[in-house]
C-alpha cells in the first residue's frame, strides 16, 4: 500500500495553525495557491477581494463600452481612425508592453499605485483596439454581439459561482483548446492570403468563443477560494485583467461569427 505524502502546509493545518502564505504557495504559480492547503480565518477577506475585482472590472467594461460606442456610432471618429491605421499599431505595441509588465512582474502589479496606472493604460489600449475593430462592422451587428456577449458572460458567471464542478482542475482541457485554437490560427493565416474561406472563419470563431468562455468560468472560480486553486487576494489587478481579457475575446469571436461588416 502506498503511503500518502503530506505536505508541510497540510501538516501545519493539521496542527490547528494556518499555514503561512509562502507554505500555501509552494509549487503553485505566483498569482495563485492551492486552496486546499490554505484556510482563511475570515471569509470577509475573500468577499472583499471579489467585490474589489468586480468593481475594477465594471469600470474597465464601462470605459471599453464607451470607446466602442464612440468609434461605432460617431461617423467622424470612425472615419478618422480608419484613415489613420498607424494609431492602431502604436496602441497595439503599448498594449503588449503593459500586458507583459502586468503579467510577468509580480511585484509591480501588486504595488500601488503603479498597478492601477498600468491597468488603466492597458484598458485604454484594449478599448481603442476593440473600438477600431468594431468600427468596421455596422452598428446593429455590434449591438447584437454586445448583447450576446453580456448574456453569455452573466450565465457563465452565475454558473461558475453555483456549480459544484471544480473547473480550476480542467487545466488539461484548457491547454488542448488553446492548442487547437493556435493550430486553427496558423492555418487561417496561411489560407487567408489566397482567399476568404467561410467555414474556416466560422470554425475559428466558434472555437475561440468556446475556449474563452471556458477560461471565463475557470478565472471566475479562481476568485472564489473554495476550489482546488485560487487567486491570492493580493492579485486583484491580475484577476480583473484576466476576466476583462476573457470577456473582450469572447466579444471579438462572437463579432466574427455574427457581425456584418460595413461595405
Amino acid at each position: 500500500m502506498t503511503q500518502k505524502k503530506v505536505s508541510p502546509a497540510v501538516t501545519t493545518v493539521a496542527g490547528n495553525l494556518p499555514p503561512s502564505y509562502e507554505e500555501a504557495n509552494a509549487g503553485c504559480p505566483g498569482y495563485c495557491y492551492n486552496d486546499g492547503a490554505f484556510l482563511w480565518d475570515d471569509k470577509n477577506i475573500r468577499r472583499v477581494f471579489v467585490r474589489k475585482v468586480y468593481s475594477i472590472l465594471m469600470l474597465q467594461l464601462f470605459v471599453t463600452l464607451s470607446i466602442v460606442s464612440l468609434f461605432t456610432f460617431y461617423e467622424p471618429v470612425r472615419f478618422y481612425i480608419q484613415t489613420h491605421p498607424g494609431l492602431y499599431s502604436t496602441t497595439s505595441l503599448l498594449f503588449l508592453v503593459t500586458y507583459l509588465m502586468l503579467a510577468c512582474c509580480g511585484d509591480l502589479r501588486r504595488q500601488f499605485p503603479w498597478n492601477l496606472i498600468l491597468l488603466s493604460v492597458f484598458t485604454l489600449c484594449m478599448a481603442f483596439m476593440l473600438g477600431f475593430v468594431s468600427s468596421y462592422y455596422n452598428t446593429r451587428s455590434v449591438i447584437v454581439c454586445l448583447g450576446i456577449t453580456a448574456v453569455v458572460c452573466v450565465c457563465v458567471t452565475v454558473f461558475s459561482f453555483h456549480t459544484k464542478v471544480d473547473i480550476t482542475s480542467f487545466q488539461g482541457l484548457l491547454l488542448n483548446l488553446c492548442l487547437l485554437l493556435l493550430v486553427c490560427t496558423l492555418v487561417l493565416g496561411l489560407v487567408v492570403p489566397f482567399g476568404f474561406v467561410p467555414w474556416l472563419h466560422t470554425l475559428y470563431g466558434i472555437l475561440g468563443a468556446v475556449t474563452f468562455t471556458m477560461f471565463l468560468a475557470f478565472d471566475t472560480q479562481l476568485l472564489m477560494g473554495n476550489r482546488q486553486y485560487a487567486v491570492s487576494p493580493e492579485e486583484y489587478v491580475f484577476a480583473a485583467l484576466t476576466l476583462y481579457l476573457d470577456i473582450v475575446y469572447i466579444f471579438t469571436h462572437i463579432l466574427q461569427l455574427f457581425g456584418d461588416s460595413n461595405e
